[in-house]
């Protein structure tokens, strides 16, 4: 029997774009899924949208909150999936038809913990490709913390929405964003992630579209301040992470040039 895969959507006033996300999830060619929108105290209607959608597809499930932002929605749907595999995407962009049986058909036959994927970047009526890795057999945890420092602030490392997690690690080390940080809590999410898992594997195939939002939380909460912060913070667990995989000294200038690099989304 195919597994479970838990999709978790966090909701926040996203009516406008909400159904072609939505939509995006439920015609997935891969059928076995769980589908968690967290409507985060949405001023809009994007709740009743949720709701309209959990009266037709009865693998949709609501989880009306009030406003704490994305990190805390997204920390409900995890303790609330019941997948094997949990994947993740924003309200306001889409997955390719093929993702799911992509990402899980990678997982199962390589008996993988992380599968990472490329991810197109739309803007207007141009979109890019990013794909920092080949397509590959297994990548131990050394290898992928090698292929990481070579582009250590990206997006395609970083963000949670193009890979996907097997649930027991997760729950086993109880992993959870952070709700400290208004900006790259996703990039924290995976550096403690890495620490527990032990096989890697990329796909070439672009899974995900990602909506370049100029009043995305993105880039409006990126001020000098917040950025200064949170990659005071990221850089801590970098080094831990690099320090228990006996690789901080090798590593140490790709590292440190992190607190001044820029993210290329």
């Amino acid at each position: 029997m195919l597994p479970l895969v838990s999709v978790i959507v966090p909701v926040y006033n996203s009516a406008t774009d909400l159904a072609r996300c939505i939509e995006s999830v439920r015609r997935q060619s891969y059928e076995n899924l769980e589908i968690l929108l967290v409507n985060d105290g949405s001023r809009d209607t994007s709740g009743e949208i949720c709701r309209m959608y959990a009266r037709i597809d009865e693998r949709i499930r609501v989880i009306d909150k009030q406003n704490e932002g994305v990190s805390a929605a997204r920390n409900d749907a995890i303790r609330a999936a019941k997948g094997k595999y949990l994947q993740f995407a924003d309200s306001d962009d889409y997955l390719a038809q093929d993702a799911v049986l992509r990402m899980v058909e990678k997982a199962e036959h390589d008996d993988c913990d992380l599968v990472i994927a490329a991810y197109c970047r739309v803007r207007g009526e141009r979109q890019r490709t990013y794909a920092f890795l080949p397509e590959t057999s297994v990548m131990s945890k050394n290898e992928f913390a090698r292929h990481l420092m070579e582009e250590p602030a990206s997006f395609y490392y970083g963000v949670l929405w193009n890979k996907l997690y097997r649930a027991d690690i997760i729950r086993k080390h109880d992993i959870r964003c952070n709700t400290d940080l208004s900006w790259s809590e996703d990039f924290l999410f995976n550096l403690e992630y890495i620490r527990y898992a032990e096989r890697f594997a990329a796909l070439e195939y672009p899974v995900y579209y990602y909506i370049n939002n100029e009043k995305s939380i993105t880039h409006t909460q990126m001020d000098v301040v917040n950025v200064i912060k949170t990659k005071a913070t990221l850089f801590q667990y970098y080094k831990e992470l690099y320090e228990h995989l006996g690789l901080y000294e090798k590593y140490k200038p790709q590292i440190y040039r992190y607190l001044i690099s820029v993210a290329e989304r």
